[in-house]
């Protein structure tokens, strides 16, 4: 048995029932690609530095000296470290679009590894989406963007199309 909902549009499109509906989770891309790469070397180089300090032959090796050397290895190091972790996967937020609620909720994880909404917005209440080959962007009703967010597969596209057709105005 499948829902039907004529009151905002033309043609009336089937909605999936609740057994069929499956909640679709799209993951946020990082914004900077090159940005990214750079982070990972510079962060590299920063780890790699802190430990060839204390390698390097000809140093000089009194108290102070090693002291000195000590702080700027242990600065390098946890430097390095923020640079390596900036852009990880595990920091990128989750969208969540459930056809249930017909609401897409954003989630981030917090301090403690734990999911938390940071954005919850029915569908009735988003301006527009926009899709491509393999990005969606969706809009809000003044025209400013929400989000962009990677597409992995024309199935999920298809399916995401599906449960947004109806309730928001799908742009070419």
């Amino acid at each position: 048995m499948k829902a039907v909902r004529k009151d905002m549009m033309e043609q009336a499109v089937a909605l999936p029932s609740f057994e069929e509906a499956m909640p679709l989770m799209i993951a946020f891309a990082p914004n900077w690609p090159a940005r990214k790469v750079l982070f990972r070397i510079f962060g590299t180089a920063l780890i790699l530095g802190s430990a060839l300090m204390w390698l390097l032959p000809g140093a000089d090796m009194s108290a102070e000296a090693a002291t000195f050397k000590l702080g700027a290895s242990l600065f390098f190091l946890l430097c390095g470290l923020a640079l390596l972790m900036m852009h990880h996967v595990d920091n990128q937020p989750d969208a969540y679009f459930d056809p249930i609620r017909r609401e897409v909720r954003v989630l981030q994880k917090n301090n403690r590894g734990r999911p938390q909404t940071v954005l919850r917005r029915s569908y009735e209440s988003l301006g527009a989406a926009r899709f491509t080959e393999n990005l969606l962007e969706v809009f809000d009703v003044d025209g400013t963007m929400l989000m962009r967010l990677p597409i992995e597969s024309p199935e999920v596209r298809d399916t995401l199309r599906a449960q947004l057709s109806g309730m928001v105005n799908i742009t070419a």
